[in-house]
């Protein structure tokens, strides 16, 4: 509570993340963020005067539109029978869409979205294509999903004028972001911004040596708004280095040098199995984070020798 106003956070994968899912039975065709429309009528009912809400690590790729129905939006088929959102694929069956029963406290709360601003909705490099394939989807169903969300996009122009396709953030956990800003009249930021009005972060790495962040996969997509990149352009503008401990290592890693990260490792010594890695993960970013420091303590034993040698030369 801050001023007598009462917030409420919500984080969308507590309820519609792609943890919740087993590895063998993800399909982002068949899941949906009815859970976070049930969450901000539970926040809702607390009589909260503000909420915010995190996008991220979602197993979801239906626009919202679950999330919507919870919230008291109707979707229609050519016969104005209502479909049951429940996974992206059933946003084809829709053909119009209602806000008339939208839930009316949602006009007396300030929602605010943290996520990532650069994730799409639709296009080419719209959230289907993106990460549709982390979360199960193979080429086909990938194809599936975007076609979906296209369709979608137009439903949601027709209904109230909005489009969202290519909006800042509109593809933020499966779409989440377009239909927060449909249909609960939510406005969406850069996840890093609404960290910094919470922690003054600059000044504390103003006052750090090395900076020690971290990311459960580094890879090329790191530097698109992801809060290890973020951390390190402002380590960067006063020279002071970064290290990134990271669970994995992946695909074009290597572009986060460009981007301030001067050295990452994994915690990951050995091959392994994903479950044996997050339950063993607590002890192994210890472990590694140990060894870090143990190389840039040797780093500055060898540049300190240096120097006093160095000096004694001189003299």
């Amino acid at each position: 509570m801050e001023n007598d106003k009462r917030t409420a956070v919500i984080e969308m994968a507590a309820v519609s993340g792609l943890k919740l899912v087993p590895r063998n039975q993800r399909n982002p065709l068949k899941t949906t963020t009815y859970g976070v429309g049930e969450l901000i009528l539970s926040a809702l009912d607390l009589g909260v005067d503000r909420i915010l809400i995190g996008c991220g690590d979602s197993g979801t790729s239906d626009g919202g539109a679950g999330m919507a129905q919870a919230l008291g939006v109707q979707f229609f088929d050519q016969k104005r029978q209502i479909v049951k959102i429940n996974g992206g694929e059933d946003l084809m069956k829709v053909d119009s869409i209602d806000t008339t029963n939208v839930d009316k406290r949602l006009n007396t709360v300030k929602i605010d979205v943290a996520c990532n601003w650069k994730n799409l909705l639709c296009g080419e490099e719209g959230v289907a294509r993106v990460f549709g394939p982390q979360k199960g989807a193979t080429p086909i169903q990938v194809e599936q999903l975007s076609s979906a969300l296209e369709h979608y996009a137009l439903l949601i122009k027709k209904a109230i004028g909005l489009d969202v396709r290519s909006l800042p953030g509109s593809g933020a956990s499966g779409g989440l972001g377009a239909g927060l800003i449909a249909f609960a009249e939510a406005t969406l930021h850069p996840r890093f911004d609404l960290i910094l009005d919470f922690i003054n972060i600059e000044e504390k790495i103003l006052s750090a040596d090395v900076v020690l962040t971290a990311e459960g996969s580094l890879d090329f997509q790191t530097p698109n708004g992801k809060v290890p990149s973020e951390v390190a352009q402002i380590a960067k503008k006063h020279n002071i280095p970064v290290i990134a401990i990271t669970g994995t290592i992946g695909k074009g890693a290597e572009v986060n040098y460009r981007t301030g990260i001067d050295v990452y490792v994994s915690i990951i010594q050995k091959p392994t199995s994903l479950e044996k890695a997050m339950a063993k993960a607590p002890k192994w970013i210890e472990e590694s984070t140990e060894a870090v420091l143990r190389q840039v303590a040797i780093g500055l034993g060898i540049a300190n020798r240096k120097y006093l040698e160095k000096r004694v030369y001189q003299k």
